[in-house]
């Protein structure tokens, strides 16, 4: 069956473009009428192209789409709900204009369930790694209200503001790391490749070589002659932390240490405050019952220590207690937070405050990134300064040293 390109004018207005495979052309033409488009131009497509193009989308089938493209969707939604497009006929041009495959086959699939009686939400709600159960509340409390558009809304701007947040602490998370790995990558280098080229050198002469040369000549020996056990150990040892990881006890490890490290307590711990009070504070304005937005909350919050903590709050709300009862329980939210949370539920606008206090932490946020990664360079410098001058003292001095018997 042959394959035909096509673009047209949609009922919104715009112009898009796109593939479709049928009998004929004027087969093609009808089944884009039915979807309501107007056509401007249809070509059949030569075999050659199809079938790399085709390549291509094997190719690119794998790749699942990330959560940038996500915000694109719903952005994209939001604007053609907004423009009073029939949300299966906004599904259907969002797909044609994806270019990631497996995106585009989830967002027919929704349209599909649509399509069969499903809510929206009860549609995406099947592609909970795609949208988290934040995105799916959220859309099933607009439905209920009827402010579906403007929630949309709502979901791409927390969803931008979480992506930027995930940019900034990945950005200075990857820097640290960039540093230590060179600092080990010359250190093995030097350990490696020169020292071994001083042996013959100092050969013969060990009992006047000063202390740092020997221990260096005597770890540089062991670590060539042994490179294949040194290799096995530290792959063995990559994966254990690795499986270690995925139990849940290693995972409650890895969170506490996030929040116990010196340097990277304070942006962990506002990153996670941010993020629980902001995802609390956005259910419960879109209208989500408290105990919901607390398991939600606990859900998203990113670490084991604070998920348990909003699920023990959840159990205490359930159980007919305020929330700021149990939060003044645990250390992980600073008192002031707590006396916020407080302030908020006798006034009845815990929404609102959740939100104000999570900018504030937000803002913490940036400020704690800053002053990270200006105190980590120059330790960082002055820990590959000490290895390398270190290495280049121990070979120095036995040098001087010799030279001075010779002279003497």
């Amino acid at each position: 069956m042959p394959h035909y390109q096509w673009e047209v004018r949609s009922s919104s207005g715009g112009i898009e473009s796109g593939r479709l495979m049928a009998e004929s052309s004027s087969a093609a033409s009808t089944m884009l009428r039915k979807q309501g488009h107007h056509v401007l131009k249809l070509s059949k497509m030569a075999d050659r192209k199809f079938e790399w193009s085709r390549i291509r989308e094997v190719l690119n089938y794998g790749t699942g789409p990330s959560q940038k493209e996500v915000l694109d969707f719903t952005v994209q939604l939001a604007v053609m709900v907004r423009a009073g497009i029939n949300l299966r006929l906004a599904l259907d041009g969002i797909a044609d204009q994806t270019k990631n495959v497996k995106f585009r086959s989830i967002i027919r699939q929704v349209r599909a369930d649509v399509e069969s009686g499903l809510s929206f939400s009860d549609a995406i709600a099947k592609h909970p790694k795609l949208f988290n159960s934040l995105y799916v509340n959220m859309v099933r409390a607009s439905e209920m209200s009827g402010s579906f558009a403007k929630m949309l809304d709502r979901i791409a701007g927390f969803t931008s503001q979480q992506l930027e947040t995930r940019k900034m602490v990945v950005g200075a998370s990857i820097y640290p790391g960039v540093i230590a790995t060179m600092a080990i990558g010359v250190t093995v280098f030097l350990l490696t490749f020169v020292l071994p080229r001083f042996a013959g050198v100092f050969e013969g002469k060990e009992e006047v070589l000063p202390g740092p040369t020997t221990f260096l000549m005597g770890l540089s020996g062991w670590m060539v002659n042994n490179w294949q056990l040194l290799i096995g150990c530290l792959a063995g040892l990559g994966i254990v932390l690795v499986l270690g990881l995925k139990t849940a006890r290693g995972q409650l490890w890895r969170d506490l240490c996030k929040l116990k490290a010196p340097l990277f307590k304070p942006m962990f711990r506002a990153l996670y405050v941010s993020r629980s009070l902001q995802t609390m504070g956005e259910l419960l304005n879109a209208g989500v019952p408290v105990l919901d937005a607390l398991g939600v909350t606990a859900d998203i919050s990113g670490n084991r220590l604070y998920r348990n903590l909003w699920r023990r709050v959840q159990s205490s709300v359930r159980e007919g207690r305020k929330i700021h009862e149990e939060l003044e329980q645990s250390t992980l939210l600073p008192s002031s937070v707590v006396q916020m949370v407080s302030a908020g539920e006798e006034s009845g606008r815990l929404g609102e405050v959740l939100e104000e206090v999570a900018e504030f932490y937000q803002r913490a946020l940036r400020d704690a990134i800053k002053a990270m990664t200006s105190m980590i360079e120059p330790i960082l410098i002055v820990v590959m300064g000490s290895i390398v001058g270190f290495i280049a003292m121990a070979i120095i001095l036995p040098i001087f040293k010799m030279s001075s018997l010779v002279s003497g």
